[in-house]
């Protein structure tokens, strides 16, 4: 099985859970050949849970899901030491980190220390406790999901924290006829529930290394380098694109042609994921109203400042 039936392969298991929705699912199977995390940050009820669940359980991975609330500590994630009386020493018992796939639900739920606690994880593959490193499953990927229609109870996620999501996704309410589908279907149990895996680890891993081989013509990341360099000239935006959400949206570009089956990136490559990979990291001046608000007007501001920049022929 090459490279591109891999790719369709789970493409088209996650589609029977999560109907209509082809462009997200796409975007959420990039994300995880570019070794990047999702945020998926929409209105209750349109299946952000379920659209990490099908992804993990079409993956032959280890997954982990983590409910994110004001009382969870750092050491509920990663992992504490333990006195082993037996062995008069401490020991390691891992967190719920240690898997393939990691649901971070309702991330903004908890305080901004234990959010903290997944930096080094979504970084590096790895958490350090007392003094020891201890590496991260592989493949890793954090799916987190926030509501940002909400604010009672909730810690917004410091630019810092973003920075470390490669994509940030809405899912959208779905059309009236695949909704009827949604409805009609038995409600006894998970949607997600009776998918089967399509894909084991070492695919994923074979998958990611292919990647890396996607070329990217020299003028093509001229083209991109304009990009990151206009978010930090607009006067709209406090805060432009760093260094980091340049090679994210590298990365993102190279993982995009392979999904299509290409070895080479084009220029509608960059320009497509733009907005994904980049309106989490930039900054609007006067982010007016809800959070959810400011994530429009950033939106708004990238698709804006694409229109300005000349393509590349």
């Amino acid at each position: 099985m090459n490279s591109s039936q891999s790719i369709k392969l789970l493409q088209d298991n996650i589609a029977q859970v999560i109907k209509g929705k082809s462009q997200v699912i796409e975007l959420a199977v990039v994300c995880l050949l570019a070794r990047g995390h999702l945020l998926i940050e929409d209105v209750p009820g349109v299946g952000k849970t379920t659209l990490a669940h099908s992804l993990a359980r079409s993956l032959d991975c280890s997954f982990k899901r983590i409910q994110f609330t004001s009382d969870l500590l750092p050491s509920d994630i990663v992992g504490i030491s333990v006195f082993n009386r037996q062995k008069q020493s401490f020991e390691f018992i891992p967190g719920p980190l240690f898997a393939h796939i990691v649901l971070a639900d309702e991330i903004n739920r908890t305080t901004p220390k234990t959010q903290s606690s997944l930096l080094e994880a979504m970084s590096e593959a790895q958490i350090s406790v007392d003094n020891q490193t201890y590496p991260l499953h592989q493949p890793f990927m954090v799916i987190a999901t926030q509501n940002p229609a909400e604010y009672h109870g909730t810690f917004p996620l410091p630019e810092s924290q973003l920075d470390r999501f490669l994509m940030r996704l809405r899912i959208g309410y779905p059309t009236p006829d695949e909704e009827r589908k949604v409805l009609e279907r038995p409600q006894s149990l998970h949607p997600a529930s009776e998918l089967q895996p399509v894909l084991t680890a070492q695919h994923i891993l074979d998958l990611q290394a292919l990647v890396e081989k996607v070329r990217i013509d020299d003028s093509l990341m001229d083209y991109l380098l304009a990009i990151v360099q206009a978010t930090r000239q607009a006067d709209v935006l406090s805060l432009g694109v760093s260094t980091r959400g340049a090679l994210a949206l590298t990365k993102a570009a190279k993982a995009l042609a392979l999904v299509r089956d290409r070895t080479y990136c084009l220029p509608e490559d960059i320009k497509e994921l733009a907005p994904a990979v980049l309106s989490h990291r930039v900054m609007p001046n006067r982010a007016q109203g809800a959070r959810a608000r400011s994530v429009e007007q950033a939106e708004g501001i990238i698709h804006d400042l694409l229109e300005s920049v000349p393509v590349p022929v």
